[in-house]
C-alpha cells in the first residue's frame, strides 16, 4: 500500500482504545491521525488524558496528540470505535452518515439488517451488506463480542464438515473484558464470578448471525441450537471456553481434530497484516490450551484447541482458547479493516 490510511480512535483513552493504540501502531496499513474522548479528556495532549496500562510504552507518535471530543470533523477516513454501548451507537452512526468507515467493537449496531457481523475468516462475503447501508460514502462493520469470537472460529469447522445441531458453551472469562478499572479486587480475588451482564445472550445470538449467510440482500441466520453460562474468573488476558456439540453427521474425534487443523480462512490467499499463519492451533497435551502459556500465540490472533473427545450428553466436548483484547477486541477490528481495505472498500 503505497499511502498509509488515516485512522481515528473513538474512546482512544479506555482499555480498548489503548490496545488500538498499540496494535496500529507502525501499521503498514493505518496511520494514527485522530484520537477522540470524553468532555473529559478533550482538549489535552494524551499522555496527560490516559492512564496507560498496556504491556508496551506509550508510542511516541501519539503521546503529544491533541484528544478531540468524538464529533465528526475528525482528520481520519476510518475510524476505529472503542466505546461503550452506552454512548456508541448514536456517535458511531454520526460518523458513518458523514462519511467515515466506522469498524466497531460495540454491541450497538451487530443485529441490524445491513450491518456485517464479521470475522474475516469465516464470513467475509458478508461484506456485501455494506452496499444496502443508508450512509452514503460512510459505513459501519462490527466485530463480535469478545467471547463469540474464540466460540465460531472453533464452530466454523464443524458447521462446514459435519452440520451443527447444538452447542453449548460455559466460558472462563479474563479480567480484562470487563475494561478498566474493572472487577474490584475483593470481588474477584479467591472467587469466581458466575454473571456477566449480556454475555449469554451475544454468545447465543451472534454465531447464529456470524455463521449464516448472506443472500439475496438479506441476512439468514445458521439454525442450531445456543446454551451459554459465563463466568469471570481471575486471570487478567484470555477467555478460556468449555464448549460441547451436537452434530448433523456421525464422526470420530480424529475427524473433528482433523478438520480443526486444516481449516483454512475464507479469505484465502490475501496477505493480512494481522491475520495468524494458522486461525487454529490444535494441541494434543491433556493440559492445554491455558491462557497464561497459549493467549499470545501469533500475537494474540491464533485460537487454540484441545482436549477433543466424546461426550456423554451430547457428541463431543473440547476446549477453545483466544485472546479477548486482541483476537476478541481491537485485533479483531484492525483485521476487519485490513480486508476491507484489500478489497477496495476502504481506500
Amino acid at each position: 500500500m503505497s499511502k498509509k490510511i488515516k485512522a481515528g480512535i473513538l474512546g482512544a483513552t479506555g482499555s480498548v482504545g489503548q490496545k488500538f493504540i498499540e496494535l496500529l501502531n507502525d501499521h503498514p496499513y493505518f496511520e494514527i491521525t485522530a484520537l477522540g474522548a470524553s468532555e473529559r479528556s478533550a482538549g489535552k495532549i494524551y499522555q496527560e488524558a490516559a492512564n496507560w496500562f498496556m504491556t508496551t510504552p506509550m508510542p511516541e507518535k501519539v503521546k503529544k496528540m491533541k484528544v478531540q471530543l468524538c464529533e465528526p470533523g475528525l482528520d481520519c477516513q476510518v475510524a476505529f470505535s472503542a466505546l461503550d454501548a452506552s454512548i456508541a451507537g448514536e456517535i458511531e452512526k454520526k460518523f458513518a452518515q458523514a462519511g467515515y468507515f466506522v469498524i466497531s467493537n460495540a454491541r450497538n449496531h451487530r443485529y441490524e439488517k445491513d450491518v456485517p457481523l464479521l470475522v474475516p475468516e469465516i464470513n467475509p462475503g458478508h461484506l456485501d451488506a455494506l452496499a444496502m447501508q443508508q450512509y452514503g460514502k460512510g459505513k459501519i462493520v462490527t466485530n463480535p463480542n469478545c467471547s463469540t469470537t474464540g466460540q465460531v472460529m472453533a464452530l466454523k469447522p464443524l458447521q462446514d464438515a459435519f452440520g451443527l445441531d447444538a452447542v453449548h458453551v460455559v466460558t472462563m472469562q479474563a479480567l480484562s473484558g470487563a475494561g478498566y478499572p474493572g472487577v474490584p479486587s475483593l470481588d474477584i480475588m479467591d472467587n469466581v464470578i458466575p454473571y456477566i451482564g449480556g454475555e449469554e445472550e451475544k454468545m447465543e445470538k451472534e454465531p447464529l448471525k456470524i455463521l449464516g449467510k448472506f443472500i439475496d440482500g438479506q441476512f439468514i441466520n445458521a439454525e442450531f441450537k445456543i446454551s451459554a453460562s459465563c463466568n469471570r474468573v481471575p486471570v487478567v488476558d484470555g477467555h478460556l471456553e468449555a464448549v460441547s456439540v451436537k452434530l448433523k453427521q456421525k464422526a470420530s474425534a480424529e475427524d473433528i481434530i482433523r478438520v480443526l487443523q486444516a481449516f483454512k480462512p475464507a479469505f484465502g490467499e490475501l496477505q493480512l497484516p494481522s491475520a495468524p499463519k494458522k486461525p487454529i492451533h490444535y494441541f494434543h497435551e491433556n493440559n492445554m490450551p491455558q491462557p497464561r502459556l497459549l493467549r499470545n500465540l501469533e500475537g494474540g490472533m491464533a485460537v487454540s484447541i484441545g482436549r477433543v473427545r466424546p461426550c456423554n450428553i451430547l457428541d463431543f466436548k473440547f476446549l477453545v482458547l483466544s485472546h479477548n483484547t486482541v483476537r476478541g477486541a481491537a485485533g479483531g477490528a484492525i483485521l476487519n479493516a485490513e480486508i476491507m481495505a484489500a478489497e477496495n472498500i476502504i481506500r
